[in-house]
C-alpha cells in the first residue's frame, strides 16, 4: 500500500524566482561595475597615451637639438624678441645652416653677432650687401618688424655665415619652460610616481590565475 506525502501548500502571493534569473537589483549592481571598469580603462589608456606622447616629444627634441647638430650641420637658437614678427616670434627656435658669404643675397635671413655693443647674436634680414676697400663683405640687415634698418654694417670676417633654414614654432618657449626649477623638480618626482602607480594598478587589476580542476 503505497501513501503519497501530503504536497505543503505554496501561498499564491510568493512567485518563486525563476532559474537562472539575477535576483532584483543584481543587473544594476553588474552595470555599475561594467561601467566603472569601463571608466578605469579609459583613464588608464588616457594615461599612457599621454606619458607616450610625453616621452616621444622627450626624445624627439633631445635628438633634434643635441644629436642632429653633430649629424647635419645644422645649428639653433630661440628667438628672444619680437624683431621678425610675424615670421619669427619671441620663443621660436631658428634653424640656420652655414652657407658660403659669397652666395649672400638681399632678402636672405641671417644669424650673426652684431658689430658693435656686447655682440649679441642677432637673427634679421639682409637689406644690402656690400664690399669692403679691402674686398670682404659687408652686410646691412633689418628685422621686419623694425620701423628702421640696424644702426651698423657687419663686416662678415668669415667665409661662412648662419642662413635661416626653417622655424619650429613654440620650441623655445617650451625648452625655457622645462628648465624653470619648480617644473624641473615637478617632472623629476612626478614622472616616476606616475609610472610606478600605474605598474601598481596593472599588477592589481591582473587576473589571477585559476586553479586547475580536480586540485583544491
Amino acid at each position: 500500500m503505497t501513501i503519497a506525502a501530503p504536497v505543503a501548500d505554496v501561498p499564491k502571493d510568493v512567485d518563486a524566482p525563476a532559474v537562472g534569473k539575477p535576483a532584483e537589483g543584481t543587473r544594476g549592481t553588474r552595470v555599475s561595475t561594467g561601467a566603472g571598469r569601463i571608466v578605469a580603462k579609459g583613464l588608464r589608456f588616457v594615461a599612457r597615451s599621454i606619458a607616450t606622447a610625453l616621452l616621444m616629444v622627450a626624445v624627439a627634441s633631445f635628438i633634434f637639438l643635441a644629436i642632429g647638430p653633430r649629424i647635419f650641420g645644422y645649428q639653433t637658437s630661440t628667438m628672444l624678441t619680437g624683431s621678425m614678427s610675424p615670421l619669427i616670434n619671441p620663443g621660436d627656435v631658428v634653424v640656420t645652416t652655414r652657407v658660403p658669404v659669397s652666395d649672400l643675397k638681399v632678402g636672405d635671413i641671417v644669424t650673426f653677432s652684431i658689430p658693435v655693443e656686447d655682440h649679441r647674436v642677432e637673427t634679421h634680414r639682409i637689406i644690402e650687401v656690400q664690399s669692403t676697400p679691402s674686398g670682404a663683405a659687408a652686410i646691412r640687415t633689418k628685422g621686419d618688424a623694425n620701423n628702421g634698418a640696424d644702426p651698423w654694417t657687419a663686416t662678415l670676417t668669415e667665409l661662412t655665415i648662419d642662413r635661416h633654414a626653417f622655424t619650429v614654432p613654440y620650441l623655445g618657449t617650451a625648452i625655457r619652460a622645462l628648465r624653470e626649477p619648480i617644473v624641473r623638480t615637478t617632472l623629476m618626482y612626478a614622472a616616476p610616481t606616475l609610472l610606478v602607480a600605474m605598474l601598481l594598478v596593472n599588477i592589481w587589476k591582473r587576473p589571477g590565475r585559476r586553479p586547475a580542476e580536480g586540485t583544491e
